[in-house]
């Protein structure tokens, strides 16, 4: 668990990152901080003296402690989304969709495109520890087929982890997967059937987009923004026949990184009970918040059993660690036999590892220390990508949580020539053409800032610009 001053750290860069605080704005006296609040002289003493080592503030001699100038530090334009009509459609491109999905886990390229954290970041001494103990302790029967619905182990810590947070999931509810991706598509499989129709914000996540079309399910675009989306918009397709579920991601929405206020997910919630319209909530990316406390899943607010919450560690632990769920309502209990039979089990070892991570306290360490590091990451990267595009009017979100950039380009940009080109030098991105229909997005691309920001990442984003640089150029000659 983060210490107390760890805590107040970054709680304060947050709203200096957000600019809350303002550059130059004096910071309160050590006394009055440890006052305000409840703490120690000494807590109040560490935090200051972290969060002066991080480079974010500064003190006078005799006159207090301020807000330090961040480098570059003028405000980024976010990107702006275009308005739509909805209607139901095929997912088009599945081809270029899989190709550029091939190539952004391709590990041989630098890593900018798949959203993955850095093997820095991974802890892996502590799931070797815990993968060890898991063994250590692991009763004969373990080594048998265990239940497909997941070992009772990890379902237990998963509840107890989540209760922890403010939300509570009953174990019976739970269900292990091999990942996010799986969790998806099993419900989308058993809540609708091939030609139905499935809500989905665009800009969306490319993987679910390209995972509804290989299920051949239609999509029903809603447009959304850094902000969020349309609550109305999305009331409105809730009512078009046809439609019996959405997909959604409340938390960290990747590729834009917007969080929804508690309100906006208990409406959902209560649209998904008005319509009987379910809602698959993917919340792969809840963990990684940049502030102490992770948000509230729209499930939180499901009181008739219409949300179903899936998510895995995959973006907060590691990738390579195939571990996920979801959580079935009793409204939807009568499937149990039929998940039972399409889940696949997953790996036992690996469900009990992930167990004593959560039991041994050593998964929530990890996120309290990644949650700091990725926060302050992800504000390298926004500020090199805006010296590295400098004389160029670009846009780009700032995240609230994750670690997916989204650069937006003038509109003579074409995002998919530039994957092409930045592919020639093993440099991987991907093109903002798959999160959506109609080429809405084309001027856009998706980056990776899970991984840190060595030279040769800088290297590559300086690539990225001197080509949109000339390729502005030669439009603005012809």
């Amino acid at each position: 668990m983060a210490f107390q001053y760890q805590i107040l750290a970054q709680q304060i860069a947050q709203k200096i990152y957000c600019g809350e605080l303002a550059v130059g704005q004096r910071l309160s006296s050590l006394r009055q901080f440890a006052e305000l609040q409840k703490v120690s002289l000494n807590t109040a003493k560490s935090c200051y003296e972290l969060l002066e080592a991080q480079g974010l503030i500064f003190v006078k001699e005799k006159s207090g402690y301020f807000v330090q100038a961040l480098p570059n530090s003028p405000q980024i334009a976010v990107p702006d989304h275009p308005d739509f009509q909805s209607r139901p459609r095929e997912v088009s491109n599945l081809e270029l969709q899989i190709q550029i999905h091939e190539a952004a886990i391709n590990n041989k390229l630098i890593h900018l495109g798949s959203i993955q954290l850095s093997p820095n970041l991974v802890p892996i001494e502590a799931l070797r520890r815990s993968i060890q103990r898991a063994l250590k302790h692991s009763k004969p029967e373990d080594f048998l087929y265990n239940d497909r619905q997941g070992h009772l182990q990890l379902r237990e810590a998963l509840s107890a982890h989540w209760a922890e947070d403010g939300f509570y999931i009953a174990k019976e509810d739970i269900y292990i997967s091999n990942g996010c991706m799986p969790a998806l598509s099993i419900m989308i499989q058993s809540l609708t059937q091939v030609g139905d129709s499935v809500i989905v914000p665009t800009p969306n996540y490319n993987g679910q987009l390209q995972l509804l079309a290989l299920l051949k399910r239609k999509i029903i675009e809603i447009p959304a923004n850094t902000e969020g989306f349309d609550l109305d918009r999305l009331e409105q397709e809730m009512q078009s026949p046809g439609v019996k579920i959405c997909l959604l991601t409340a938390n960290f929405q990747n590729p834009l990184g917007f969080c929804l206020s508690n309100a906006e997910k208990e409406r959902i919630a209560q649209l998904a009970a008005k319509y009987q319209c379910y809602v698959i909530e993917d919340d792969i990316y809840a963990e990684c918040s940049f502030n102490a406390k992770r948000p509230l899943p729209i499930k939180y607010w499901d009181q008739q059993g219409y949300v179903v919450y899936c998510s895995s560690v995959s973006k907060s632990l590691s990738t390579s660690y195939r571990v996920g769920w979801f959580c079935l309502p009793q409204r939807l209990q009568h499937l149990h036999a039929r998940l039972i039979l399409q889940n696949v089990s997953v790996n036992t070892p690996l469900q009990l590892g992930l167990a004593d991570m959560i039991y041994s306290r050593a998964y929530r360490q990890h996120l309290s220390e990644l949650r700091p590091k990725l926060m302050a990451q992800v504000e390298q990267y926004r500020q090199f990508i805006q010296q590295a595009f400098h004389g160029v009017s670009i846009r780009l979100n700032q995240p609230q949580g994750s670690y997916a950039l989204w650069l937006q380009f003038p509109e003579q940009v074409d995002s998919l020539a530039l994957y092409y080109y930045a592919q020639q030098y093993s440099i991987n991105i991907v093109p903002g053409i798959i999160f959506g229909e109609d080429h809405r997005y084309n001027n856009c691309i998706r980056l990776n800032a899970g991984h840190e920001l060595s030279q040769e990442v800088q290297d590559a984003i300086m690539l990225l610009a001197d080509w949109v640089r000339g390729e502005l150029s030669t439009k603005s000659v012809a």
